[in-house]
């Protein structure tokens, strides 16, 4: 198997002083189990190498992607972005290279997912399935284990290892569903009995449901809609190239959001799945991004950072140079309400298990719409007395999580998956003051 570290010495050294260069090489293995109609129907894995080379010749750059790691792909490679890097305009806001810096060998990856195999993840599969006696399963196990590593011309290198493991799934009726998700580094940590247990409740409390009229409701969101929301605030807001370019709701040192909304990225945090360091290999810290309801800052990678007349705070990423800087670790800091507690003080509102194909409308106010799925509940009197078919919604992130909205937050922090996928975001239950629900899944 490729070496990240050798791999990415030798393509800095095939450019030589023909060009600034930064490479950055991943490999590692996925392996993924579904199931579908309560039955594994596939069992695969791959072992994979990523190598990015971005190079800046004169001024002139260029970024190429290769998927081999043998000596002569990575010649072929390095000639490409040269060759690529010659037919660009110069560009003005070349950052430079990262410095050398000491970064010490991070590894964020756990034994249990690097050894894990099908008979394993067959396990968590049959847990999850027979949690929902008599209904129709589908989803999916898998594992990831990975090394990487970065070099550049300038003498800078770094290198890490990470794992991740997921279990998704539903549980199906005939007439409603039910989701449930839980991602960690460590696939020991899985628990499939207690995923497909509730995926099996949301399910058979999703039967019967009925038509709600449009309008504002209080809500319960669990944290699969709340990290929908923490996403689109990172990637439409709180990121130094929209900010740059006017894109964004940012007003930093304002309190545009209520004082129980704490938001920060973790990347060196306990359970944490990446590198320690970014794609341009800058280290990656702690950054509070919302503070007691303040927004604090945005992130930045070596461009935007430069464009903003700052330092770049570690969040480059492989589209960052034209889709900007993003914080790949968030999280939603947890309060000490539970999830019982919090539907118990509802009068009259609605729970709501996920979001699914959510849409910005207006990045500077936040504005999104899309669709509940899978687990939408009536909530009167502090209690779920009956399903809701799913709901269309046209609501500013920003002005749901604004001051006076946040009626709780729950004790029960975990990653939960969002519109960008799983192991973005750890967030936990959320209780607003309101939700604009502006019609069915049908408009």
């Amino acid at each position: 198997m490729t070496d990240p570290r050798q791999a990415a010495d030798r393509l800095i050294e095939i450019i030589g002083n023909r060009a600034e260069a930064e490479a950055t090489v991943a490999v590692g293995r996925l392996e993924l189990t579904r199931f579908a109609n309560s039955f594994i129907h596939q069992n695969v894995g791959e072992e994979y190498v990523n190598v990015r080379l971005r190079v800046s010749a004169d001024g002139r750059v260029a970024t190429v992607t290769g998927n081999r790691g043998d000596a002569a792909a990575l010649a072929k490679l390095a000639e490409s972005a040269l060759t690529v890097a010659a037919t660009q305009p110069v560009d003005e806001d070349w950052p430079g290279l990262t410095a050398p810096i000491e970064i010490p060998p991070a590894d964020f990856s756990h034994a249990s997912t690097n050894d894990a195999v099908p008979a394993q993840r067959a396990a968590a599969v049959k847990a999850f399935v027979d949690a929902g006696e008599g209904l129709s399963a589908a989803g999916f196990c898998d594992t990831d284990s990975f090394a990487a590593a970065f070099a550049n011309s300038a003498g800078h290198r770094a290198a890490a290892r990470g794992s991740r493991a997921t279990i998704d799934g539903i549980h199906q009726t005939g007439e409603s569903a039910g989701a449930a998700h839980q991602t960690s580094n460590a696939f020991a940590e899985l628990d499939g009995a207690a995923a497909g247990a509730l995926a099996a409740d949301r399910a058979r409390r999703g039967m019967h449901a009925f038509d709600l009229k449009p309008g504002e409701y209080e809500v319960v969101l669990a944290p699969e809609p709340v990290a929908t929301i923490a996403v689109f605030l990172d990637f439409y807001g709180l990121n130094g190239k929209a900010c740059n370019e006017g894109q964004s709701f940012v007003e930093l040192g304002a309190a545009q959001f209520d004082p129980r909304i704490t938001l920060l990225d973790d990347p060196m945090g306990a359970g944490a799945l990446g590198e320690a360091y970014d794609s341009e290999g800058t280290p990656k810290q702690k950054t509070v991004l919302v503070d007691a309801g303040t927004t604090k800052t945005v992130v930045h990678d070596r461009r935007s950072a430069r464009r903003a007349g700052t330092a770049t705070t570690g969040h480059a990423w492989a589209m960052s140079g034209s889709l900007g800087p993003l914080a790949g670790h968030v999280v939603v800091q947890p309060g000490t309400d539970s999830v019982d507690d919090m539907i118990a003080a509802v009068e009259r509102g609605v729970y709501v298990a996920t979001f699914n194909y959510c849409r910005i409308l207006d990045p500077k106010s936040q504005v999104v719409t899309g669709l509940t799925r899978n687990g939408t509940f009536m909530i009167e009197n502090g209690a779920i007395t009956g399903a809701i078919t799913n709901l269309r919604f046209t609501q500013s992130f920003v002005k749901a999580l604004g001051p006076g909205n946040v009626l709780g937050v729950g004790s029960d922090l975990r990653y939960a998956d969002s519109e960008f996928g799983q192991g973005v975001v750890r967030a936990p239950s959320l209780r607003l003051a309101s939700w604009n629900f502006t019609g069915g899944a049908g408009g």
